[in-house]
């Protein structure tokens, strides 16, 4: 086993959006960058956003879109970096994307494009990226120990690769290893250990943008409807999201439900509004006066699907299936209006981390400058992107905390 030493103004661990990024920009400004990946590919992550798109940022970047026990924290780095910057670089590499709904970008081509961009950054910075790296350690060093005094190394990583062991020292250390979500893409708690040996707080952490799933009753009904999808209000407490749901074999997915999967707790109601436009009472009531020979079923299935009203039918009105509108009093019609517009469901659990889009959460913002990213107790110590306790809404929110941490991180490294 070889063991060789050797300095680098900064080494960034995880070649991620945000380590690429930081790196890009670390690099610009004319220092040695390292970057190290233990997985065998780069931006993996990247690579399965957006279908294969990348839903790489959003026209409407505000602080309300982010989820942190400090919502001031993000400000800072969204403001140095925003939205436009990053677009700016997309065009500047000649990227074609297009807006989708809630004013989303996504790639038109493939998310391959926007790795290759930042890899491109990379290399015109100076920037060596390593991937199959699996650090063993890090170490904090006395200002210029085991170096020149002209370097000032103040960190040294452990760092074993293709079966050689190397001493790497830096004058700045960027943590940018991603969190627990999607651990077949390279996700892990790496950042939060190694935030808790320099004396670092983490927040309590918890999946998010994630689907649900039931364990009673509702589960056969999502199964039979499995693949489905639609348009509800859904909410959990005062958040509320107007967006698809899609009906899974082991619960619900889509935009709606991973939106409010950032504010639900175990033993939290769901409450789905199936006819978010209508006021489904007053409906329903207009629909037995002008069509009350009809079956409650057929006058549903103007405004639903035929299977979701089938399953419908067998919760809430199974004994008057075949009888005609004029039959149903109007308390009767009144209630099943009610659970159109307010249908109470509780879910089991989320899916959690394997399927997990985010994990919300972190390493204290209180321990970080906002400015910078740098840690407030360890000069040169910097934590950037999904590690760091800022999670962003569905819609490119993450992937623009990505950008802008790392941008002000490069920037002050």
């Amino acid at each position: 086993m070889n063991t060789s030493e050797q300095f680098y103004d900064v080494i960034i661990l995880g070649a991620g959006a945000s380590g690429l990024m930081c790196a890009a920009v670390a690099g610009r400004r004319g220092l040695s960058v390292l970057v190290l990946e233990k997985a065998n590919k780069v931006g993996k992550k990247i690579l399965m956003s957006g279908g294969g798109r990348c839903n790489f940022t959003n026209y409407f970047v505000e602080p309300d879109n982010f989820i942190s026990s400090n919502p001031h924290f993000c400000k800072s780095a969204l403001k140095q970096f925003t939205a436009w910057d990053f677009i700016a670089m997309v065009e500047r590499h000649g990227i074609e994307y297009e807006e989708r709904r809630h004013s989303q970008l996504f790639c038109v081509g493939s998310a391959k494009e926007i790795l290759a961009m930042l890899l491109a950054e990379c290399d015109d910075a100076g920037v060596i990226v390593q991937s199959r790296s699996s650090v063993g350690s890090v170490t904090s060093l006395d200002s210029g120990a085991g170096v020149s005094p002209g370097a000032r190394a103040r960190y040294q990583v452990a760092v074993a690769q293709a079966g050689q062991s190397r001493l790497l020292s830096c004058r700045s250390l960027v943590v940018a290893t991603g969190a627990l979500s999607i651990p077949t893409l390279g996700g892990s708690g790496y950042g939060y250990e190694l935030a808790r040996q320099f004396s670092l707080p983490v927040t309590e952490r918890r999946a998010g943008l994630v689907p649900f799933m039931f364990s009673d009753s509702l589960k056969p009904l999502c199964e039979r409807l499995s693949g489905l999808a639609l348009e509800v209000e859904l909410s959990c407490g005062d958040h509320s999201f107007l967006e698809n749901i899609l009906f899974t074999h082991r619960g619900i997915s889509g935009p709606a439900a991973l939106q409010v999967s950032n504010y639900w707790f175990p033993g939290d109601e769901l409450i789905i509004n199936l006819l978010p436009v209508t006021d489904a009472t007053a409906w329903l009531l207009q629909e037995k006066r002008m069509s009350g020979r009809s079956l409650l079923r057929s006058r549903l299935q103007q405004r639903l699907s035929r299977p979701l009203v089938t399953e419908l039918q067998a919760l809430w009105w199974a004994d008057f299936a075949e009888k005609p509108l004029a039959e149903y009093t109007d308390q009767r019609l009144a209630l099943i209006g009610q659970r159109l517009n307010s249908w109470h469901v509780k879910p089991s659990a989320s899916e959690g981390y394997r399927t997990a889009e985010v994990t919300l959460g972190g390493v204290d913002t209180d321990a970080l400058d906002s400015k910078t990213m740098e840690t407030r107790q360890h000069p040169g110590l910097f934590f950037v992107g999904e590690v760091v306790d800022v999670s962003g809404h569905l819609g490119g929110f993450n992937f623009q905390w990505a950008w802008s941490s790392a941008y002000v991180a490069g920037s002050n490294c």
